[in-house]
């Protein structure tokens, strides 16, 4: 497991290190994306997406802690 991983953006041939940072990606497959938020929104899920594509990676968990109950804040994210 990986702890705000880094990952940078490339643009036109050149190197952006200051891109994104992956909260948490697990045996380099799944990326989990923490908040803790009233409500998770458009956004966050488009940022997921970003990630997911940018990376390279198939499968993302946006988790929301900021719930009740934990189940209730947890989406799954495919491309």
């Amino acid at each position: 497991m990986e702890k705000e991983k880094p990952m940078p953006v490339f643009f036109d041939g050149v190197r952006l290190d200051c891109g994104y940072r992956l909260d948490l990606v697990v045996e380099d497959s799944v990326v989990l994306e923490l908040k803790s938020v009233k409500k998770l929104r458009e956004i966050h899920l488009a940022q997921m997406i970003t990630y997911l594509k940018l990376g390279g990676y198939q499968t993302g968990l946006l988790m929301n802690f900021n719930v009740l109950r934990l189940v209730d804040g947890i989406k799954r994210v495919k491309v």
